[in-house]
């Protein structure tokens, strides 16, 4: 996705700059944002392909400018920090972040994080049923649609695409390296960080008692599986 769209927030003019010009220079379609507040109005004015976010902005900041984006788009998010500790990255993902990069980066660095962001899996591989039922779940994997007692429930894009590669080997313990390898892409896989709050928000969504899951099974230091044995 050469020519997708990106939206740069950050309050730093320098910096900026030197992610606008690589960027551009690569074939993307750039707009830039000051503050999380010009982000929000830019999402609701225009179509992104990915959002490349500060997140230690004055105004609201980057944490909030997230949240709000997530409430109202599955667009992949990319955040920018200097801090490095596991609890901000934990929390930037729960804030509906894709993708945590650490500042200083290398441009080399945040363009394999961009490609990584706008990676898509294709839409069905030759295991992934075309529908399946999880007691009051149904997951339409060709139309990417859930819904839970007959009630749509909107999933992220990385949402969608672990629980669509887990629904291609169900049953099946998959290590957290070949999770993480699979939906984000070949320069992943100690990241399991990403893999316990995306599965944690999945089973928000699509789980009983997300507390106490029935199919989305964790298997401790090693991986997770979807567990059909419980399907009705």
């Amino acid at each position: 996705m050469n020519n997708a769209k990106i939206l740069i927030v950050d309050d730093e003019p320098q910096i900026r700059r030197v992610m606008r010009a690589t960027l551009v220079a690569r074939g993307y379609v750039v707009s830039t944002a000051r503050s999380g507040e010009e982000a929000l109005e830019k999402v609701r004015e225009e179509r992104y392909d990915l959002v490349l976010l500060d997140i230690n902005m004055p105004g609201i900041g980057g944490m909030e400018a997230c949240r709000s984006i997530r409430s109202h788009s599955d667009i992949p998010i990319v955040i920018l920090s200097i801090r490095n500790s596991e609890k901000e990255k934990v929390e930037a993902l729960d804030a509906g972040a894709d993708d945590y990069v650490t500042k200083p980066f290398s441009m080399p660095e945040l363009l394999a994080r961009i490609r990584a962001a706008l990676r898509r899996a294709p839409l069905l591989s030759p295991n992934t049923p075309e529908l399946l039922n999880l007691g009051k779940t149904v997951i339409n994997f060709a139309a990417r649609r859930v819904t839970v007692d007959g009630t749509e429930v909107r999933l992220t894009p990385k949402e969608f695409d672990l629980l669509r590669y887990l629904a291609s080997n169900p049953d099946v313990v998959i290590p957290h390296a070949k999770l993480l390898q699979a939906v984000w892409g070949p320069d992943y896989g100690d990241e399991v960080e990403y893999l316990r709050v995306f599965i944690n928000q999945l089973r928000k969504k699509i789980e009983c008692d997300p507390s106490h899951p029935s199919y989305l099974l964790t298997e401790p230091w090693v991986g997770y599986q979807l567990s059909l044995t419980n399907r009705t």
